[in-house]
């Protein structure tokens, strides 16, 4: 759903080491690279807070590039999964990784992230 006329549109941050935002339709993806924990969680935090703060956003992270999450990113997921619904909006994952599926499982995440193995309607080359 649109934000509304009077409602400014956020501005994604800067990419860093470890997010970076992009629009695919009407999703706003934010894609995770590499390690995320305790050290890297706050570089990722960024962009999903700016990704949830619009009215109704549809945001997929997108954790098909990442080589380790622990805790720390599922505190992060949970916080702007959150945020996500208090704005009328959702927040998926996208993930075709058995160690995420497994990590899901153990926090007893899985029926509140359910993890998507693509981006819909995104053509990958």
């Amino acid at each position: 759903m649109p934000p509304d006329q009077d409602e400014p549109v956020p501005v994604p941050p800067a990419p860093n080491a470890h997010a970076r935002t992009r629009a695919v339709g009407a999703f706003t993806v934010v894609e995770v690279t590499g390690e995320i924990d305790l050290a890297t969680a706050e570089l990722v935090a960024e962009h999903l807070t700016a990704a949830t703060r619009a009215p109704a956003p549809d945001v997929l992270v997108d954790l098909r590039q990442v080589a380790f999450l622990d805790c720390s990113c599922l505190r992060v997921l949970c916080r702007a999964e959150t945020r996500a619904r208090e704005h009328g909006g959702r927040l998926r994952l996208v993930s075709d990784a058995p160690r995420v599926r497994r990590l899901l499982v153990g926090a007893g995440l899985l029926r509140r992230f359910p993890p998507l193995p693509g981006i819909p309607g995104e053509r990958r080359g």
